[in-house]
């Protein structure tokens, strides 16, 4: 029973990074991608998202254990071990695909509010000073507790919002597949919603400003394991809610054409809950995002942890006036989510190379089987990413 406790008492401790990173990965851009797929397949996909729960897993596993064993953020042992240039080449792409994300977080908030009769010059203020109130000028334990709420909060939603749909019934397709690009495109973008860029540099520095030490590596996992889990299923069940609507309701241009299209499948409270679940998807997202992304391009570039806040103002400040005027952002998010993908190789692959040092991990490196299928899933989706890009350059498969 002591032990028991003991291990129950070290997961608390470490808990935190691995989770929040996951919740934020079904941001605004997944969610719409996830409804898209609903909309479009129903529940044929459900066996691909719960499929990617084992690259999630493999890869942000390895940026977990990065972080606990060599006590640095990925940026600073790129540039460090490697070169800056190196390190530039990682983080400059992520951030610009990332002012992207920040403007397709801000839509997602400033929709799920007009879903609910709010203006986005009211909404998008409101949740860009929220957002600076939770990270400015704290450390990242004392900004991680509201997170941990907002997620739970997060979590509800969804739930609920699935069941609203479900309770009507709905016809479940067990397995589907298609080689039709416009189905290729689909299975990319969803590959693209589950690892992004940010989620690397943010893992692996949050573990590090969480202070977990090498006897916690177990604890880690455990948690990336449920967070993997979670996030897939929360996925689903964005998926499930969307089920019978018309796609094309989907254009963000238009919430009160989404709330009709929600309330004729799943009555009146859907148009609310799926409000609710878009606002809070996106502003965790935010927060972890914007943190990612700020301490990987100052690692990178070595001015410290300190001028954070000055890149994120910089990306930040001219994604937060997108969405206050009419801008049609559902095809670029799926677009998104495949550009992703494209970004993603750079750190991924360095965070492998370093993840493989016995200089670096010492008996904590990657070797073996889990050094074959972290490598097998890089190349599976990167692959996956460019067989999706060639129908869009004329080239057909």
């Amino acid at each position: 029973m002591k032990r028991f406790q003991a291990r129950v008492g070290q997961i608390i401790q470490t808990w935190g990074p691995a989770w929040l990173v996951m919740i934020a990965d079904v941001d605004a851009a997944s969610a719409i991608t996830a409804a898209d797929t609903g909309a479009q397949y129903g529940t044929k996909l459900v066996w691909f998202l719960m499929l990617l729960v084992i690259p999630l897993y493999v890869i942000q596993e390895v940026a977990g254990r990065v972080g606990v064993v060599t006590g640095k953020g990925l940026g600073e042992l790129i540039r460090v071990n490697y070169q800056r240039r190196i390190a530039v080449l990682c983080a400059i792409p992520m951030a610009l695909v990332d002012v992207i994300s920040y403007v397709v977080e801000y839509t997602g908030i400033a929709v799920g509010f007009q879903m609910m009769g709010i203006s986005p010059w009211i909404s998008v203020p409101i949740a860009f000073v929220a957002h600076l109130l939770v990270v400015y000028n704290r450390k990242y334990a004392e900004a991680e507790k509201p997170l941990l709420i907002v997620s739970l909060i997060f979590a509800v939603v969804w739930i609920v919002a699935a069941f609203l749909t479900a309770r009507n019934g709905i016809q479940v397709t067990p397995f589907y597949f298609s080689t039709s690009p416009d189905f290729i495109f689909m299975l990319a973008a969803n590959i693209g919603a589950v690892i992004m860029p940010f989620m690397l540099f943010y893992q692996v520095s949050a573990t590090v400003e969480k202070g977990t030490d090498k006897s916690n590596v177990w604890a880690v996992r455990f948690e990336t394991l449920v967070g993997a889990i979670f996030s897939e299923l929360i996925m689903v069940a964005i998926a499930v809610s969307a089920i019978g609507i018309n796609s094309n309701s989907l254009d963000f241009t238009s919430p009160k054409i989404l709330s009709q299209s929600l309330t004729s499948v799943a009555g009146h409270f859907a148009p609310y809950v799926f409000g609710v679940g878009l606002i809070t998807a996106s502003f965790i997202a935010l927060i972890v995002i914007s943190l990612g992304s700020s301490w990987g391009v100052t690692e990178a570039l070595g001015w410290g942890r300190k001028h954070w806040f000055k890149v994120y103002l910089i990306e930040s400040i001219p994604a937060v006036l997108i969405p206050l005027f009419s801008f049609n952002l559902i095809k670029l998010a799926l677009n998104l989510m495949v550009l992703q993908i494209v970004v993603l190789i750079a750190p991924a692959v360095i965070l492998g190379i370093i993840a493989s040092s016995e200089k670096l991990m010492g008996d904590y490196k990657l070797k073996g089987f889990n050094k074959f299928i972290y490598w097998f899933f890089i190349a599976l989706i990167f692959a996956t990413g460019i067989i999706s890009i060639l129908p869009n350059l004329g080239i057909k498969l």
